[in-house]
């Protein structure tokens, strides 16, 4: 059934969806993350479990790894449960909506300004005791580079407060701190990998690139602007989060992540009216359909909403 189905697709498209499926292991947790956060949480934040089945299965996960994913995720606190007969529904809990909240303002969003000041956030972990694996992927994704083991630098301070409750919870300290451009310089060589992160963004330009020239010409049908746009944000945030937004001053002229910023701004805004076509016509809640999404859901990625024309002036 799938073999048929993904022949109508462009093959540049094809080509992603090959690469998805033969990752091993296949991350299902990861994906389902991916489709509720861009899909599922504008529209309320909550879907059954058959929704999301059949969200998933045009990328390869079957339904044994989605229940599994699913239910791991209520273990960790992210989603809740809620059943009428045999059929169950699966929402955001409140701390599962703060960590979507947070992912979103990092994907969606282009970054630090240029004239962002030249401040850094500094955690000081306590001298005793392993830094847990926890920790370190917390940090990690919040953009945090290691300068040392128990020294994590960041050029910025958005969530203040948030990362205040994280340093309390594991007897850290909270600095924050200036320094010259060469000092600055030398935190980013030691704290992160520049090169890797370019060529990281770099093969996003080409798979990606491709896929919207495939797309330049006439109407996308909704499964395939779906799958699309599941598969755009999918990539980019595992590359964006990963990215510690470093302001301009401190980044190579041009930086690469502008580009990948611009290109997937320009296909998620081709792609955004109908894949919630078919998100509509596929997901649903326990007794009724989702509720549409969230107007703020079609400004993604900084794409502004149009400003209507007003008769009598000249453009």
């Amino acid at each position: 059934m799938r073999r048929s189905t993904d022949a109508s697709l462009p093959a540049a498209v094809r080509a992603l969806l090959r690469a998805l499926r033969r990752q091993r292991p296949l991350r299902a947790g990861s994906l389902l993350v991916t489709v509720f956060g861009d899909a599922i949480a504008p529209r309320g934040g909550a879907a059954t479990l058959g929704s999301l089945i059949r969200l998933c299965a045009p990328f390869g996960v079957g339904e044994r790894l989605v229940r599994t994913s699913a239910a791991r995720l209520a273990q960790l606190g992210w989603f809740a449960t809620r059943r009428a007969g045999r059929r169950s529904e699966y929402r955001l809990t409140a701390g599962g909506r703060q960590r979507f909240r947070e992912a979103t303002r990092q994907i969606y969003g282009r970054g630090p300004p240029a004239g962002a000041e030249s401040a850094w956030t500094l955690l000081v972990l306590p001298a005793r005791g392993a830094v847990s694996a926890t920790l370190r992927t917390e940090l990690r994704w919040r953009g945090f580079g290691a300068i040392q083991p128990r020294l994590w630098a960041h050029p910025a301070l958005e969530d203040e407060a948030s990362l205040a409750r994280l340093a309390r919870a594991h007897g850290a300290l909270l600095l924050r701190a200036t320094g010259a451009a060469t000092t600055e310089r030398r935190l980013v060589a030691r704290g992160w990998s520049l090169r890797e992160l370019t060529l990281r963004y770099r093969r996003f330009l080409r798979r990606f690139g491709a896929v919207e020239r495939a797309l330049s010409r006439g109407a996308v049908p909704s499964r395939t602007a779906f799958i699309v746009r599941t598969l755009l944000v999918h990539e980019y945030r595992k590359i964006h989060l990963q990215d510690p937004q470093l302001p301009a001053r401190l980044l190579p002229s041009p930086w690469v992540g502008g580009r990948a910023f611009d290109l997937a701004a320009r296909l998620y805004a081709r792609l955004y009216r109908p894949a919630e076509r078919y998100l509509g016509e596929h997901g649903r809640r326990l007794r009724r359909p989702l509720p549409p999404a969230a107007l703020g859901a079609r400004y993604r990625f900084g794409n502004a909403p149009r400003r209507p024309r007003v008769r009598g002036t000249r453009r």
